[in-house]
């Protein structure tokens, strides 16, 4: 009974991306945007990280509670390899986020009026963002990838997150040229995506 959870939770993680990737979408802001007005910028961030935040419990459920076998674990001393990269990817995680903002990031910010929408937004390349331009799904990944014990039903969970990683990353990408126009352009062929130093020509 393993494969059917196995594609019930890939599919899960499938429909839940579909979801965030609506509630991220730009039409959808500017609605919340003409129906409540200026508040929109206070309230929208926040609300999709609670509504994403609780669409994923149900996710979360059917990873915990599915029929589930051993697939591998990492043997000695060779896990102690593996949990020093980890430390490293979550060290790696909150340099970013000090790039980012981690209040804004979680719409804190917005919410409290630490930041007003009347300042322009920058393109920041510094911090991690010199080395890729997207350091919080690389430093994601590498934890999610690195688990010393993985399980059939985790590997589901990890193969469907980083689907939606790399689907979501090529859908901000679009937005963020849009949004910074050439100067994102250029970043975009001076800097790789997600591995330093891994570039590829684009067309």
């Amino acid at each position: 009974m393993i494969l059917p959870s196995f594609l019930l939770i890939v599919l899960a993680f499938g429909v839940y991306g579909g979801l965030h990737s609506t509630l991220a979408a730009e039409g959808l802001k500017a609605r919340a945007e003409k129906l409540l007005g200026a508040s929109a910028y206070r309230h929208y961030r926040l609300a999709f990280n609670l509504v994403s935040g609780l669409a994923l419990l149900p996710v979360l459920f059917l990873v915990w509670h599915l029929p589930d076998g051993p697939l591998w674990s990492i043997p000695w001393p060779w896990l102690l390899l593996t949990l020093a990269l980890q430390v490293a990817a979550g060290l790696g995680l909150l340099l970013s986020f000090r790039v980012t903002g981690s209040l804004e990031f979680l719409g804190m910010a917005q919410f409290l009026r630490l930041r007003q929408p009347a300042l322009p937004e920058v393109l920041r390349v510094d911090g991690m963002y010199r080395f890729m331009r997207h350091p919080i799904y690389t430093f994601s990944l590498l934890i999610l990838w690195l688990t010393p014990v993985m399980s059939s039903n985790l590997l589901a969970a990890a193969l469907g997150i980083t689907l939606y990683i790399l689907i979501g990353a090529g859908l901000e990408e679009r937005k963020l040229v849009k949004q910074f126009g050439a100067d994102y352009q250029a970043y975009q062929q001076r800097v790789p995506m997600f591995i330093p130093g891994l570039k590829f020509k684009r067309g």
